[in-house]
């Protein structure tokens, strides 16, 4: 597969590992059986111009290119070194009154030299490596917090650093304990270890809000230089956004000289957007959903660390040595799909997570395009809205046995089937290019299969996850107006050409008696005809409804169960032949939820669809019996929110009536700590009547279980209203199988 150029690169320079400015030069670090070399690339820093009479007056341009073909940006100017290329993106912007960023701008100026030089070397990284030779160094600190404090604070000088811990992917593992330490000492040792351990990457789970900015703060209070660098420097720190589908995170990027810093945080918010179904993104929660907790894991409340660093030195030490265990386990099983994707694009390995899919999808059009030369197109700007897939529910209720069947990669196989091509792609690598990365999918998907070394097969299967996301990203790519080489027309035609498909299947099925109940974009949930009642039957109905589809359009039966519940768009329920029950849709089963109403509502979908709904009345008296005699833990009824803005601009727009108050914002607010976008907030209701959430909220930490104080009645009345959205659902029958419940939507 490394031998596509266009998907990989046309240089296969194995071994490197980093990659630098340096001068006139891109260093390149490179694993070597001696351990890691450097090599000094020359480097030739570029902008692409609409016209070669942009840069008249600047006069230090090296070379000026001229690249054929009908692309906007059809000459390529290269410079001495970085300097002299950022002065000519200052001239440009300032003659043309456009800055880099705006999409109007008649230049092209790529902001990150690595980036350039990957893009017009066809290097990349980590050719020729597999995910076990990197060097990955794990880290967490604890921290000391003073007495009537909610949270540590690195600016006060009693919250110092009482423990770090670190373990790396060859076994190596060390605690630096406070009580054996000074402080200063213990931030000298760890810049020795990374020295010496001499990482690819430093890993941490929140490190960069938490870990990272704690370490940096400490440091120039004690005087500590962190020379963590490969070339002996400090880390370059900078305020940074990560977008992750309608999450908007600040945080303070650090970069390592020849090294690359990666959150789990981040990887684990990037798996849970496909999936949503982590309960919570703390480290915890993610190692114990992920089975990657050891039976002797030691756990400690944020509240017990001070008083374990005082009391029970070797608790402490257990508990910090058991997080970077689970972070090193965490980050071996997120981040392979991102390591294997740093061979194919030009990016650092630390960009390559962060960037989007569409983004790095782009890259490998440009990069290609400038290896022949190519001119490159401007990206079509504008809104890029289209109307999206067909999705419908026909029937809500409880209802089965029912069978999901849905066609394989409906988008891209439509692009490839009706070969459906961006205008702007001259060179024609747009279906070349998807179709490989499904030819090389599936060949990885089957290598998976055979493998019986596991190591072998998790490799497979990485590769095979890293490609269907790609070709998965393809229809959105196309639809992106942000891009060079999109096309949001040709996009809207293949959500048309989709929508026409499933309508196609839809009356095919209904043809032949089968009872569609949901329709979701790219398969349908449906009641078998009479008579077919074997998986074996409806495998043999949906192979004919594949055959009677368009060559390249592959219908497969994704599942069969005995109930579903259909609640509304998106949101339903399954019951397996197993037992287990799927929930789908976050009016279901909402991380914004509390706890309690969360289980309320497991427990009543689960009596609906075992036909059990005469229980649900005794579940919710028992669950307001719990509620009135405090009897759930804090936990279950605390709420956590994410702050969208800074507490500052939520300040600003409540005073301006431009945003109503919120309970998490008001919590940030008082707090002695400094909150940021992106931050979580944990919080419950107070007081003795119902009152409203912002006025009567307190953080979690201040909970004491000995007086509990939270309001009875906001919590039952959130209890009611859920119980009132389900309640047409509810009416007693004796079997809930054999029958279609009521057709009227919510």
């Amino acid at each position: 597969m490394e031998s596509d150029e266009v998907l990989f690169g046309a240089d296969p320079a194995p071994g490197i590992v980093a990659a630098e400015l340096a001068g006139r030069f891109i260093r390149l670090f490179i694993r070597t059986e001696r351990g890691v070399l450097f090599h000094d690339d020359p480097f030739h820093p570029f902008i692409l111009l609409e016209s070669e009479e942009l840069l008249e007056g600047f006069g230090q341009v090296d070379t000026l290119k001229s690249l054929p073909g009908p692309g906007e940006f059809r000459f390529m100017a290269s410079f001495r070194d970085w300097k002299e290329c950022m002065a000519a993106r200052d001239f440009l912007s300032r003659k043309s009154g456009r800055t880099p960023s705006a999409l109007d701008a008649p230049y092209l100026f790529i902001n990150d030299p690595v980036h350039q030089h990957l893009l017009s070397t066809g290097k990349t990284l980590f050719k020729g490596l597999e995910f076990p030779a990197l060097r990955r160094l794990a880290l967490d600190i604890e921290t000391y917090c003073r007495e009537g404090y909610e949270f540590s604070n690195p600016n006060r000088e009693e919250d110092r650093i009482i423990s770090v811990a670190l373990a790396d992917s060859t076994g190596f593992e060390e605690v630096l304990c406070g009580p054996e330490m000074s402080e200063q000492a213990m931030l000298e040792r760890l810049g020795e270890i990374i020295r010496e351990r001499d990482p690819d990457v430093i890993e941490g789970h929140n490190i960069f809000k938490f870990d990272l900015e704690y370490i940096r703060v400490r440091a120039a209070r004690l005087g500590v230089k962190l020379h963590w660098g490969r070339d002996g420097s400090e880390p370059r720190v900078r305020g940074s956004r990560f977008t992750v589908a309608e999450r908007i995170i600040d945080y303070p990027r650090w970069d390592l000289y020849g090294r690359h810093v990666v959150d789990t945080y981040f990887l684990v918010q990037l798996y849970d957007v496909s999936v949503r179904e982590l309960e919570s993104h703390g480290l915890k929660a993610v190692a114990r959903h992920f089975g990657l907790t050891g039976p002797d894991r030691t756990y400690l409340e944020g509240g017990a660390i001070s008083a374990a660093y005082l009391e029970d030195p070797e608790s402490l030490r257990r508990y910090n040595l058991d997080d970077v265990r689970e972070t090193l386990a965490l980050s071996r099983l997120l981040s392979q799909s991102y390591f294997l994707q740093t061979r194919m694009f030009p990016y650092s390995y630390q960009n390559c997570i962060i960037r989007g899919n569409a983004t790095r999808i782009n890259s490998l059009f440009l990069r290609e395009y400038l290896r022949r030369g190519a001119s490159i197109p401007r990206s079509p700007g504008g809104e890029g809205g289209f109307e999206g897939g067909y999705t419908d529910v026909l029937v809500h209720g409880v209802v089965g046995p029912v069978v999901h069947c849905d066609v394989a990669s409906l988008y891209p196989s439509l692009i490839l089937t009706y070969r459906l091509t961006p205008s702007g792609d001259p060179q024609g690598l747009f279906l070349p290019l998807l179709a490989r990365l499904r030819e090389f999918r599936l060949a990885a998907k089957k290598r998976a299969r055979e493998e019986t070394d596991p190591a072998r097969r998790d490799r497979f299967n990485a590769l095979q996850q890293t490609f269907k996301v790609l070709i998965n990203s393809f229809y959105g790519y196309l639809g992106s107006p942000l891009h060079n080489f999109s096309d949001p027309a040709a996009a809207a035609e293949v959500a048309r050409l989709g929508r026409d498909t499933i309508r196609t299947m839809l009356g095919w099925l209904q043809d032949r008696n089968a009872r569609a109940i949901e329709i979701d974009t790219d398969g349908i949930y449906f009641i078998s005809p009479p008579g077919i009642d074997t998986a074996e039957g409806e495998e043999e109905l949906i192979g004919r409804l594949s055959a009677s589809l368009p060559e390249g359009i592959e219908v497969e039966s994704d599942g069969r169960y005995q109930a579903m519940f259909s609640y509304k768009s998106k949101n339903y329920a399954l019951l397996g032949y197993d037992g287990r029950v799927i929930v789908k849709g976050s009016a279901l089963k909402s991380r914004g939820m509390e706890r309690y109403l969360r289980e309320f509502m497991a427990e009543v979908i689960r009596l609906l669809l075992m036909g059990e709904a005469r229980k649900v009345d005794e579940t919710y008296r028992r669950y307001l019996r719990r509620l009135e005699s405090h009897d759930f833990g804090i936990e279950w009824l605390a709420k956590t929110e994410t702050l969208s803005e800074s507490p500052a601009t939520y300040r600003e727009k409540v005073a301006k009536g431009k945003r109503n108050p919120s309970a998490a914002y008001e919590i940030a607010s008082r707090s002695s700590h400094e909150y940021k976008a992106g931050d979580q907030i944990t919080y419950y209701i107070t007081g003795a009547g119902k009152g409203t959430s912002y006025e009567n909220c307190r953080p979690v930490s201040a909970y004491d279980p000995a007086s509990p104080d939270v309001s009875i009645a906001f919590y039952t009345g959130k209890l009611r209203q859920v119980r009132k959205k389900l309640e047409q659902f509810l009416e007693e029958e004796e079997d809930l199988f054999s029958r279609l419940s009521g057709e009227q939507g919510l």
